[in-house]
């Protein structure tokens, strides 16, 4: 039996569950947009592994019985208002519940998707950087910092060609540096940015999903093709093939990370020179997969179904 810990206002739960039904594949819906309430999740260490159950008014599920798991999570924002958690203490409530049953699904045996400690690298840039590196892979010029006169001095020497973004997982909107943008630089005293050498081509995201892997060439004249249609822009994707190398690196990130399924940005040049800028441990891929047709949803609902032990 696969476990689906996830909102259904999140389009990714919502294909997995549809694609879960598409393939008859059993599963149950753990729905955190409501949990805790209306569930029940009791389990105690067994040698080190979690031994329970997770029950609700429609279905129980003994632990011992999960073939695979895919979660992702709730925000506060999201969540359906609490019926026995007193005001002023939602957030408190669900960042413990969602804890406790992060513990028990780190430990589970089958394949979770993703393990928590597999997403932490997400948190900083710096060090998926340092792992990028290592399989392999380019990133482009980079400066981390919070000194104004630093920034400045990066974007001169960059002749102006520069992309700033968040260090952290939290989603921003990558942007190219603009001249008025330097009037704002007495802003990083307060907040450290990263600051890139901006790299001309074509944007590849890379899901993969076990040893499966699928690729997907993004054009667009918007510096970040997700919200290519919001500034006004064309976008064309589809599926594409990597040299083998990139390939074998894909992996590798994957891999040294843990995770069962992964979103890997890249970008080609002209010139074929192949750059990373980051491993995403909780892939939109819906996005992708709508826009290609790719199997992805797929692949990972066979990774589940055949719960291999770790």
């Amino acid at each position: 039996m696969i476990l689906v810990c996830g909102g259904l206002a999140d389009v990714v739960t919502e294909l997995v569950c549809a694609r879960l039904e598409d393939l008859r594949y059993p599963y149950r819906l753990l729905n955190l947009g409501f949990y805790p309430d209306g569930y029940r999740v009791t389990w105690t260490w067994n040698g080190g592994v979690p031994s329970g159950r997770i029950s609700c008014s429609d279905w129980e599920l003994d632990l011992d019985d999960v073939s695979g798991v895919f979660v992702r999570g709730v925000e506060l924002e999201a969540h359906a208002p609490f019926s026995t958690i007193p005001t002023g203490l939602e957030g408190a409530a669900l960042g413990e519940s969602q804890a406790a049953l992060t513990a028990m699904l780190e430990h589970l045996r089958c394949p979770v998707a993703n393990r928590v400690t597999g997403s932490w690298s997400n948190n900083s840039k710096p060090y998926q950087a340092l792992h990028i590196r290592a399989v392999g892979l380019a990133i482009p010029r980079t400066l981390i910092t919070s000194d104004p006169a630093a920034a400045r001095a990066f974007y001169e020497e960059c002749r102006g060609e520069v992309i700033f973004k968040s260090l952290s997982g939290e989603r921003s909107i990558v942007r190219r540096m603009e001249p008025r943008d330097l009037d704002r630089l007495h802003l990083l005293r307060s907040c450290v940015a990263q600051f890139q050498a901006y790299v001309p081509g074509d944007n590849i995201r890379v899901h993969t999903v076990g040893d499966r892997l699928f690729a997907t060439r993004a054009r667009t004249a918007a510096v970040d093709y997700r919200y290519a249609g919001a500034q006004g822009h064309e976008l064309e994707m589809e599926s594409t093939t990597l040299p083998p190398a990139i390939i074998e690196a894909c992996h590798q990130l994957a891999d040294v990370f843990g995770l069962l399924i992964a979103g890997i940005d890249l970008k080609q040049t002209k010139e074929d020179e192949w750059y990373c800028f980051e491993v995403n441990p909780s892939p939109g891929f819906s996005f992708y997969e709508l826009h290609t047709g790719q199997p992805i949803s797929a692949a990972l609902a066979d990774e589940l179904r055949a719960g291999i032990s770790t």
